[in-house]
């Protein structure tokens, strides 16, 4: 059918007869301005904006350019621009970080009516503190990446593993996100958590205490809480959850700051499905826990705790003799 033939139907109401929606903005806007003055829902009106001059991402990837320096840079790095190329990246790193922090800070100061605590000048105190750490916190992922690669046979290269795995794009923002939390810097570590966890769906909280030589492998869905504390040379799979118990309603003020979630020790593995709870769990030393465990107690060291083999029925139709026959006979 030729559709040159057909058409397309033209609205037969003028515009001048059809109703204006925007008519009806003015009163849902006063219904809406009405509510903020609802205690019980939440409004940020007359303090300080949380925004940032460049986006935490943005940031993060500063990080990442200087972490690994000629990964991510946009120009080619050599020993004749070296020098150049590093101190323009860090002084950049810097200057984006010290904002950012005296910003979180200032917010934190107005928001709660804290007492001052000179919140510039220990923005740029804890920025600089910061840039201090980068040769430990290469190291550190120096470590991560090694184990990735040592670990993963599927992995051809170092430089596969850091330009592609997303558990060590995750674990480099922890690592950097929990430097700034042990500095008691507000909003920001938790910003920059959540932004990997939104990029890579794995979800570790800042606070959380995590060792040398950290492999995620997969790691979709992966979930490490605040009081989790793991030791070194730990690997752990895709949905794998460390977290807390069933929490009564008014935990959030009982229970803040309380270590709720297990500790893990060194040389564990823990394959994708398992969930292990509580703040009174430990799994011992060079231990392996199965896929799909859920473990609310403690195991010892080199203990292998897996679930038993399920039962596996299977249906086939008519057609399928051979298949029938085995189940008959």
């Amino acid at each position: 059918m030729n559709d040159s033939l057909h058409p397309p139907t033209i609205c037969r109401v003028g515009g001048d007869h059809m109703p204006d929606p925007r008519n009806a903005l003015p009163k849902a806007i006063e219904e809406i301005i009405a509510s903020l003055d609802d205690d019980d829902c939440f409004a940020h009106i007359g303090d300080e904006p949380i925004h940032f001059s460049i986006s935490v991402r943005d940031m993060i990837e500063k990080f990442r350019e200087v972490l690994f320096p000629g990964y991510f840079s946009r120009e080619k790095v050599d020993c004749a621009n070296l020098i150049y190329h590093m101190g323009q990246s860090i002084s950049q790193l810097y200057d984006i970080l010290s904002e950012q922090i005296v910003h979180v800070l200032r917010h934190d100061c107005h928001r709660y009516d804290l007492q001052c605590t000179e919140c510039e000048p220990r923005g740029h105190d804890a920025a600089l503190t910061m840039i201090k750490a980068i040769p430990d916190l290469r190291r550190e992922l120096a470590g991560d990446v090694n184990g990735a690669y040592a670990g993963d046979p599927a992995a051809k290269s170092h430089d596969e593993v850091i330009f592609s795995y997303p558990g060590l794009y995750a674990t480099m923002v922890y690592r950097i996100a929990n430097r700034l939390y042990r500095l008691q810097i507000p909003q920001l570590p938790r910003i920059m958590s959540e932004q990997a966890h939104s990029l890579t769906g794995i979800d570790i909280h800042p606070g959380a205490t995590i060792g040398r030589r950290f492999v995620i492998d997969h790691g979709t869905g992966i979930v490490i809480g605040e009081t989790s504390e793991i030791g070194d040379n730990v690997r752990i799979y895709q949905n794998v959850t460390i977290g807390a118990l069933s929490l009564p309603p008014d935990a959030g003020e009982k229970l803040r700051g309380a270590k709720r979630h297990p500790t893990i020790e060194d040389d564990v593995i823990i394959y994708s499905g398992a969930t292990i709870l509580g703040g009174d769990t430990v799994i011992g030393t060079r231990s392996v826990v199965g896929g799909n465990v859920w473990l609310t107690s403690s195991i010892p060291p080199d203990t292998k705790v897996f679930m038993e083999s399920p039962r596996l029925v299977y249906k086939h139709p008519p057609s399928h003799k051979e298949y029938r026959n085995e189940e008959t006979a």
